[in-house]
């Protein structure tokens, strides 16, 4: 079973579409992992939704779950859909906005 303190224990198998419901006009995250040589959060955006344009510390790949994003990687605008992922650089301005309900996973690897 999975704590949501704790993230995900290991050895399981778990639908990752589950692990993150939607919720109107809003984005939710979830967690699963977080380690000092990285992250993997799962979020889910309600169309219309999104995170305005910023900057990690660190690589981040974006890999959508269900429905169609726009990511934007230095002002270049790109179209993901369901079994697409884009590789964000560090450092480098980025923002996702839901152009359908959609879920990701984020992973953000630390050097």
């Amino acid at each position: 079973m999975t704590d949501p303190q704790r993230g995900l224990e290991a050895g399981q198998v778990v639908p990752l579409r589950g692990l993150v419901d939607y919720q109107p006009g809003a984005v939710v995250s979830r967690m699963l992992v977080f380690k000092p040589t990285g992250t993997i959060t799962l979020f889910a955006f309600d169309e219309g939704q999104g995170l305005s344009e910023h900057m990690a510390p660190y690589d981040a790949i974006v890999t959508v779950l269900e429905g169609t994003a726009r990511v934007t990687v230095r002002e270049q605008e790109f179209a993901l859909a369901e079994g697409e992922l884009i590789i964000m650089p560090a450092n480098v301005p980025h923002a996702v906005y839901a152009t359908s309900r959609f879920k990701m996973e984020l992973v953000m690897i630390h050097e």
